[in-house]
């Protein structure tokens, strides 16, 4: 049962699995998973108990993992007692097994020492800074768990252990190269088959379908002929885009006057610099320039920062906010201007002032489209909102029709036709409106109207307001609406009995060595051989399954293929097959991950089934 576990050593499923984490204790809080409690407990195993206050503190720390992936989902989830139940039951289910695995390495007597504990927690990212050990860093995120240091050593000691117990196991086994070439050629072995179809569309036209075979197929098949629950709805829809948003001139120069640094382009400066490691440097630098020394030449050879140095010290534009303070704190202001020396947190510059250009504000006539298309869009969202609340406070006021969100609104509510689950109107295709029309709070007793929606927002500044009109719940299409699919339904079935009938009676015959006449007088016939690859086809699939064929005499079996039909196949020949290297790693690789779990769920299975586990109070209480 453990051999297989070899292969499992780098799974990604088994060490999820087995992987009893500690610093998912330190992000979901799980204080005192570890840590005995009071109280009645909630299970023991193998007289170990998992006391009531390690459970509720591990679904605890279930439901805050849980918050944390699925964000406002979290809330509807909470509130069904039925998945909490379930949820409380998987927890219970994996500390019963942690248990288990904690006791049987302890009876192989693995254990391990205080070094290998240290250097764990030394390597843990969650209490490293800058990539070293931070022991602020990890005495803050225990305390914050409630746990002391040996609390939380003892707790690593124990998944130490475990991971030890795993690869004691897995160290037992391995898997020869001829081991993996044979699984190879047995995966990559093709097979040489001949084919002769009955075919199952020819039949059905000679099938007849009598009355009690219609109605007793329809009785046995109603599920088939469902009539899906239907609506028609009447609703409001309020447009943002739609809404009155008119602006004329003096709102433009006002917002204007009001943002003109929206529209202001700051004064803009170029410098060259030539930086330096020493003050001295500087200093020489300086001196050559003031004698006449051209500086692109200079910064070429002695600038210490290699990318201005390429560029003759040249630093580009730059604008207020992106100017080093060593160049804004040296005052040039003219161009050509030179600073003296400058000390900075790179060393020493020399720069000089190459150009400037001053402030620049845009004129109103350059924005004044786009201003009044901002504001455009601001009071119709304005307007938008306002009217949500009108037409919200109407719907609620009166729930028995929406006469009073029609007044509010301006506008008639619009009436569907009847649509289902699956054929919304294009005008309320939206997430949030089906939400709200399937989810039956809109229904009163009975299925009948009840009361209005509340507002409903979409995307693009859109919302809706409705109430159901009328309702239809799910039901079975009486039989006159679909005989004719009924009658289809009972010749195809008929004839596929046939279909089926004649290849057993065939196949029968080939292997009496008697099917060249039975095949004759059906008006079959095999047609050209053909190779076959594995693969989910379903004759591929049924090739691989027949028996090997004997020296000069074929095999026989019979399958459908994709289109329903009934096929006799010949297997003629058994090729040998050879797997690319690459192919092969990928067949390994696969078979590794797909047996780790299987292995894994083995050995728990031997573990409970010689265990004494007992569910206490605190366990059978939420059953």
């Amino acid at each position: 049962m453990m051999e297989n576990l070899r292969t499992a050593a780098n799974s990604v499923v088994l060490k999820i699995v087995l992987g009893l984490i500690i610093v998912s204790f330190v992000l979901t809080g799980v204080g005192n998973y570890l840590i005995g409690g009071n109280g009645n407990y909630a299970a023991k195993v193998n007289d170990q108990e998992i006391s009531r206050g390690q459970f509720e503190n591990a679904v605890m720390g279930e439901r805050n993992k849980l918050q944390q992936q699925l964000g406002e989902r979290y809330s509807e989830l909470a509130g069904n007692e039925g998945y909490m139940k379930a949820m409380r039951h998987q927890v219970l289910q994996r500390m019963i097994d942690e248990a288990l695995l904690d006791q049987y390495a302890k009876h192989l007597g693995l254990g391990i020492s205080d070094d290998q504990v240290k250097q764990a927690i030394f390597n843990e990212q969650a209490f490293q800074s800058d990539g070293k050990f931070d022991n602020a860093r990890y005495n803050a995120l225990i305390a914050n768990m409630g746990m002391s240091a040996d609390q939380y050593a003892n707790a690593l000691r124990r998944q130490l252990t475990t991971q030890q117990l795993i690869n004691a196991i897995i160290g037992s086994d391995f898997m020869l190269p001829g081991e993996t070439d044979s699984l190879a050629a047995l995966a990559a072995q093709q097979r040489v088959v001949r084919e002769a179809t009955i075919d199952t569309r020819a039949l059905v036209a000679k099938q007849q379908a009598t009355d009690a075979e219609i109605s007793s197929y329809y009785e046995q098949h109603k599920n088939n002929f469902m009539l899906p629950e239907q609506f028609r709805v009447s609703y409001i829809k309020m447009d943002a885009a739609q809404m009155p948003s008119e602006v004329n001139d003096a709102d433009i120069q006002s917002w204007y006057d009001q943002n003109r640094d929206q529209y202001t382009q700051p004064a803009r400066y170029r410098y060259s610099i030539i930086q330096t490691k020493t003050e001295a440097d500087a200093q020489a630098v300086l001196d050559e320039l003031k004698k006449g020394a051209d500086f692109a030449t200079l910064a070429k050879e002695k600038s210490s920062d290699i990318i201005s140095a390429r560029k003759g010290g040249d630093m580009g534009w730059l604008e207020p906010a992106t100017t080093p303070d060593e160049l804004k704190n040296a005052d040039l202001k003219e161009k050509g201007q030179l600073s003296g020396v400058i000390k900075s947190s790179v060393g020493f510059l020399v720069a000089r002032l190459d150009d400037l250009q001053p402030a620049k504000v845009k004129p109103l006539a350059e924005v004044h489209d786009a201003i009044a298309q901002k504001l455009k869009q601001e009071k119709g969202l304005d307007a938008f909102y306002a009217q949500q609340q009108k037409v919200g406070d109407a719907a609620m006021n009166d729930t028995e029709s929406l006469v009073g969100a029609e007044q509010a609104a301006g506008v008639k509510a619009v009436e569907s036709g009847w649509f289902d689950r699956n054929n919304l109107p294009k005008e309320l295709d939206f997430k949030p409106v089906a939400d709200v029309i399937f989810g039956g709070s809109l229904l009163g007793e009975n299925g009948t109207p009840g009361s209005n929606s509340d507002i409903i927002t979409v995307d693009g500044d859109r919302a809706f307001v409705l109430r159901i009109a009328e309702h239809k719940p799910e039901t079975v299409k009486p039989l006159d609406d679909v005989r004719d699919q009924v009658v289809a339904a009972v010749k195809q079935q008929k004839a596929e009995q046939q279909a089926k009938q004649q290849a057993d009676k065939l196949l029968a015959a080939l292997k009496k060595g008697e099917g060249d006449a039975a095949l004759k007088e059906a008006g079959v016939s095999f047609g050209a051989a053909q190779t076959l690859s594995r693969s989910q086809d379903p004759l591929s699939m049924k090739a691989f399954d027949m028996p090997l064929p004997e020296k000069g005499k074929p095999s026989y079996g019979v399958s459908n293929d994709a289109k329903g039909n009934m096929v006799l196949l010949a297997l003629d020949e058994v090729q040998a097959g050879k797997m690319p290297e690459e192919q092969k790693k990928v067949m390994v690789s696969r078979m590794t991950e797909n047996n780790a779990e299987l292995a894994f769920e083995a050995l728990m299975s031997n573990l409970r089934k010689e265990a004494k586990i007992k569910l206490g109070d605190a366990a059978e209480q939420q059953q």
